[in-house]
């Protein structure tokens, strides 16, 4: 008889651990693992931990076997691992109508169940009575499940179950955005069950969905039925998030020992190094002990102080957890193997001796890792003292199976029965490695010949749609419709994928379905569902962007394609080809786009290296594939309809036509239903400062009615509405004024009584004048409402809406962005990635608000919203204005565009208000145009979508701009780069008549450049770096701050640690309550000086009362303006007159909260600085005295 190896005795041995210890507590009906031996309930995730160990084991006896016995041993686990997977895949299918629900609603209630009965597999806890929602626990099962099955391991045996799991990467396709109760099935870590956003979560569902993408379940003898898919661009979003969020857990956990899990073994879902060295020295910082590593920071579970009658924590008493955190030994189990991976031997053998040392030997003499280790209750106070001091006893479960399962498969990695390729089949651990160049290959199309002739003249040569053939290209629609039908099951009730997104990772494949191949252009370009999509400058910039996004995340076999339209509608007033677009094709022709590798080509030449993807489950259902043909005729036959309204007249036919002029009661009817309001002192005090720093100008303030004209007009008058790009039209009778209604928008229809609406379709009939036709629809919607028949033109079936649908067509084609704006509200267009970019914003942990301050009328996001439910919570904020509601979609989109592109922009910025953000722009351009606010309004909804885009970027970013007009295209600029455009023109215009104008002009700049600085950061929230730990602090030496009412409690740093997102929301909660931008601002400075106080007064300052910081504010005021009559300031002008400052209120520059416009315009340093005034305001309150009992003198240099 052939004696056993040394490695065979070895494999024995850790056989005996485990089935002392795992698989004994296995059941032998549904192969579920119960916690313990009294307790039958089965966790998910602890079943998927706890089998691991198993599954190694049966590896490493098939790799090393020596006789048939070990084979037969290996055979034995193997079907062990398959036994516990389909047992947790049974329970989880008698619950797919949960899952079903829970895939359109993301519901708690709908979630699938954490834990089942070990003994029948049944739910054993009501849907309310646990936290079920535990994203990562379902995807982890689908990590391991994948990678079992590319073991070699068979554990899904019909289609039902393909479908059932296809249905499973649905319900974790939204991780990204769906708060859940996380991996230690608390939510908030106060355990009142309220869900967050876990990056633990999120990280495991990105390493499920790139696991099981095209993984066919049923091995080696499948077939294309068995195949499992996910859209790259769910998992790309997994992954922007990860980078924006780590080493942060969640709102209330900033820190987490559970990211290991994500970091490293299993998940590996962070693809940066220094992002993963980053969370785990963070973690290892702050959470690691003697006996293992703290889940995070002041957590009670099972500490002496934990009140065992209750589950839930109230918040004042988190503070008492502080420094006696039990301490998990599991944690030091994941480190083994993340040294193991990563070859790092000081690492494996640091934690491996660590580990032995707390391990409890039984009398059997098998090791066993108890669950966590506790400080007892006479050794608190010793610990309060000196952490990490005190002996700590073993409590909880024993072993912890969990820990157990993970030291087990340590040891067979670090003793050599298992490499790590063995255990990561997929290979994700080399997810971080370095990634070859990639280059970016783009297809250009011509929507016809025409286009394609356009095109040629300009020396590119391109192919027509139609001549793609045998290719096909359709839009992003087509590829959502496809995806829809993929994992329908009737017999279960399954619907397929419920999201009608599909991203640019996506829309970058080709894909072959039934040996011929498909191309989709980017959703981006839909023009049939917004209008961004009309303008051609933020298209191209659109591109520009989306290149960037491919070269930086394509993880996919296979080069990135994009297939770009070029269409009529991209064509100009002249019918001609954009300068802008023929600049751009010009660099592709080049090879590079902004650091970016490209190749330009034909679709056909790009088949063999382009990443492909079968659609083979399209072939599972004949009445699905003849479903999807019917869908892809009706794309093919859709008409564009007849016109109806009268073309707008050009100008020599307006001069060569005496038609009568109507003037009807109805006209201005829509800018009557606009909203935007600035207040007139925020722009007549910059407006007043300018004036008084320069003399009289030859230049006349610009305005909608007498500004800069395009190439090729001379005269305003002479404009039809239709044709004055970027500016309001002069068909506005000057008479008549553009005054907008109030917030409440109490514009009445009363007035018009007795207007004959047949009279209006008639006068519509002859109309011209867009603005006519604008405002005769707008009055037609609003009376009769949409679906009213007008007969126009004699014939039934006409409706509002029809006309309402043509005239925003009409404005289009012509780019008359207000008017596009209006007609879309109207029409109630939306943003097909709306909720999506609400979402990119949220996640990464800041909040929005739509509408103006104060509440209830400014609507607060703070977390991800369904698309409808969006919409009307923008539509609630902004009133019956559709024009300001469709630019706050607009500025929603942009700004998720930042976030995702430069999120260095959001840095220290909690909460994005779109109100205040637009009323930031409407000041900006009443300064740079000279204007009223109302015109300055009209202004800005003029603006093309690119120059909104770039406006919003110029504000986020701080940078001082202007408006200059290159050429005939208006562009937002900073004054290096408009000095750039003014040398260019020198041969129009002289650099003589040019300088004196330009300088005059900076100088007046500098002119409220800090008032505008603080305006424009207060709206955006911003503070700077740091801020908030250090009110945390400030709270520490003081019963509580004191803002405008409301007070910050020192009771908030028992509550929260000074690193949590929760308490960076409550100091913005209540900073917030400040409606005006600056004056908030000059809030968050005093709020620093405190700061700064605190840090560095060595515990002199008396702060042992609430103090006032709004009173700081004004007493720093007050001296200003003292300083400012003794020296004869610019405040002697307003607020430094002996009547002002014997009564300062109402204050004659109209500062905001009776500050001096002045104040709020100095710059923060100097010896008249805002921060002087501040820290002698401070020391006054909080009693500073110099050595000589005199006052000090404090100046900021």
């Amino acid at each position: 008889m052939r004696s056993r190896s040394n490695s065979g005795v070895r494999l024995d041995f850790y056989q005996r651990i485990v089935n002392k210890t795992i698989l004994k507590h296995q059941n032998a009906v549904t192969g579920l693992i119960s916690a313990t031996e009294q307790n039958s309930h089965s966790w998910v995730r602890d079943n998927v931990y706890s089998i691991m160990c198993v599954w190694g084991l049966a590896l490493a006896y098939r790799k090393m076997a020596d006789m048939d016995e070990d084979r037969a041993k290996a055979y034995e686990l193997e079907k062990s691992v398959v036994k516990l997977m389909r047992g947790l895949l049974m329970s989880m299918m008698k619950q797919v109508d949960k899952l079903e629900r829970f895939k359109h609603t993301q519901s708690r209630r709908d979630a699938l169940h954490a834990k089942y009965s070990s003994k029948t597999g049944d739910t054993v806890v009501g849907d309310r009575d646990w936290g079920h929602l535990q994203i990562d626990a379902t995807s982890l099962f689908i990590l391991m499940l994948a990678q079992m099955t590319a073991s070699g391991l068979q554990i899904i045996f019909t289609l039902d179950e393909v479908d059932f799991v296809q249905n499973l990467v649905f319900y974790i396709e939204a991780a990204y955005r769906t708060p859940d109760y996380g991996i230690w099935e608390r939510g908030d870590k106060t355990n009142h069950g309220f869900p967050e956003l876990n990056a633990s979560s999120i990280g495991m569902a990105k390493a499920a969905l790139e696991s099981i993408n095209e993984l066919d379940l049923f091995g080696a003898r499948g077939g294309p039925q068995s195949v499992i898919y996910t859209l790259a661009d769910e998992a790309q979003q997994c992954q922007a998030i990860l980078q924006s969020v780590l080493p942060r857990e969640s709102n209330s956990k900033e820190v987490d020992a559970g990211l290991l899990s994500i970091i490293s073994f299993p998940a590996f879902a962070v693809n940066n190094e220094e992002l993963i060295e980053h969370t785990k020295q963070t973690i290892l910082d702050k959470l690691e002990g003697k006996y293992g590593c703290c889940r995070f920071l002041r957590d009670g579970y099972k500490t002496c102080k934990e009140d065992p009658n209750r589950l839930h924590y109230e918040p004042w008493e988190l503070k008492v957890f502080e420094n006696i955190e039990c301490e998990w030994p599991l944690f030091f189990a994941y480190l083994i193997i993340d040294g193991a991976f990563y070859g790092n031997e000081t690492q494996v053998n640091k934690y491996r001796d660590r580990l032995d040392d707390i391990m409890i030997r039984g009398e059997d003499g098998i090791v066993r890792v108890p669950e966590l280790y506790s400080v007892p209750s006479d050794k608190v106070e010793e610990e309060y003292k000196n952490p990490r001091s005190q002996k700590r006893q073993p409590l909880g479960m024993l072993p912890h199976k969990w820990g157990q399962s993970l030291f087990i498969l340590g040891r067979l990695l670090t003793e050599g029965f298992l490499s790590p390729g063995e255990l990561d089949p997929l290979s994700r651990h080399l997810i971080s490695g370095p990634k070859p160049d990639l280059i970016v290959q783009v297809v250009i199309l011509a929507e016809d010949s025409t286009i394609q002739e356009k095109l040629a003249e300009n020396g590119l040569k391109v192919e027509t749609i139609a001549e793609t053939s045998p290719i096909h290209a359709y839009p992003a629609r087509v590829l959502s419709h496809m995806y829809s039908l993929l994992g329908k099951n009737r017999k279960m009730g399954l619907s397929g994928r419920p999201s009608s997104e599909v991203g640019l990772l996506a829309t970058s494949k080709l894909y072959r379905f039934r040996d011929e191949i498909y191309a989709f252009f980017p959703q981006a370009l839909d023009q049939h569902s917004f209008y961004l999509a009309l303008d051609t400058d933020f298209m191209l910039d659109m591109f520009r962007t989306d290149v960037g996004y491919l070269h930086d995340n394509w993880q996919m076999v296979g080069r990135p394609t994009m297939v770009i339209p070029i269409t009529h509608r991209l064509l100009d007033h002249y019918l001609s080809l954009p300068t802008s677009l023929l600049a751009m094709m010009k660099k592709l022709q080049a090879g590079y786009l902004y650091g970016s590798r490209i190749e330009l080509g034909k679709l056909s030449d790009f088949v063999s290296t382009s990443c492909i993807t079968k659609l083979t489950f399209l072939d599972k259902s004949s009445e699905e594939t003849q479903e999807l043909f019917e869908y892809l005729e009706t794309l093919s036959t859709k008409s564009l309809g007849s016109r109806r309204l009268a073309p707008i007249m050009s100008e020599e036919e307006k001069l060569g036509t005496h038609r009568f002029q109507r003037s009807n009661s109805i006209k201005g009817i829509v800018k009557r239903t606009r909203s935007i309001q600035v207040e007139p002192g925020q722009i007549l005090g910059m407006l007043r400062n300018r004036s008084r720093h320069s003399s009289s100008s030859s230049a006349d303030p610009i305005s909608p009615v007498t500004g800069p004209l395009p190439i090729g007009v001379t005269k305003s008058e002479d404009i039809p509405c239709g044709f004055t790009p970027h500016l309001l039209s002069s068909s506005f009778d000057e008479g008549s004024s553009l005054k907008h209604v109030q917030s409440d928008l109490t514009w009445h229809l009363d007035q018009y009584d007795g207007i004959s609406c047949t009279e209006l379709v008639e006068v519509l009939k002859e109309s011209e004048n867009l603005q006519e036709q604008a405002d005769i629809i707008h009055y037609l919607y609003t009376t009769k409402g949409p679906k009213w028949d007008t007969h126009f033109g004699g014939h039934a079936g006409c409706t509002v809406k029809d006309l309402l649908t043509e005239l925003y067509d009409k404005a289009g084609h012509l780019k008359q962005w207000w008017l596009v704006r209006h007609t879309a509200g109207m029409l109630k267009k939306r943003v097909e990635d709306l909720a999506k970019a609400t979402t990119d914003i949220v996640v990464r942990q800041k909040q929005l608000s739509v509408g103006l301050p104060p509440e209830p009328r400014e609507k607060i996001i703070t977390a991800p919203l369904p698309p409808d439910e969006l919409e009307k919570l923008i539509a609630s904020a902004c009133g019956e204005d559709t024009s300001i509601a469709m630019l706050t979609q607009e500025l929603l989109i942009y700004l998720a565009m930042f976030v995702k592109t430069e999120p260095k922009l959001f840095t220290e910025m909690l909460r994005i208000r779109v109100g205040l953000i637009i009323q930031v722009m409407v000041t900006e351009l009443a300064r740079t145009f000279k204007c009223s606010g109302d015109d300055a309004s009209e202004h800005l909804l003029n603006l093309s979508p690119f120059e909104v885009k770039t406006l919003l970027h110029h504000i986020l970013s701080g940078k001082e701009f202007g408006v200059a007009r290159d050429f005939d295209q208006s562009l937002f600029m900073t004054p290096g780069e408009m000095i750039t455009i003014a040398q260019r023109r020198k041969s129009v215009v002289t650099s003589q008549t040019l300088l004196p104008n330009q300088d005059r002009d900076e100088d007046n700049d500098r002119c409220g450049q800090w008032l505008r600085r603080r305006r424009i950061d207060g709206a955006l929230n911003r503070v700077p770096v740091g801020f908030y730990p250090q009110v945390w602090k400030v709270l520490e030496r003081c019963p509580g701050l004191s803002i405008e009412g409301q007070t910050l409690p020192s009771s908030l740093t028992k509550e929260m640690t000074d690193g949590e997102f929760k308490f960076a929301l409550q100091v913005e909660m209540v900073m917030n309550r400040i409606p005006e931008p600056e004056y908030r601002q000059l809030m968050v400075e005093a709020v620093m000086v405190l700061t700064l106080v605190a840090q560095h007064d060595n515990c002199l300052a008396n702060m042992n009362w609430v103090i006032p910081v709004e009173k700081i504010v004004r007493d720093a005021n007050e001296a200003f303006i003292v300083d400012q009559a003794t020296y004869h300031g610019d405040a002697t002008q307003c607020c430094a007159t002996p009547q002002n400052m014997a009564k300062p209120s109402p204050l004659k520059c109209e500062g905001a909260r009776g500050i001096c416009q002045h104040f709020y315009d100095s710059a923060p340093s100097g010896r008249y600085g805002t921060m002087t005034y501040l820290f002698r305001s401070v020391a006054s309150n909080l009693n500073f005295k110099s050595s000589d009992g005199e006052n000090l003198d404090c100046s900021v240099s």
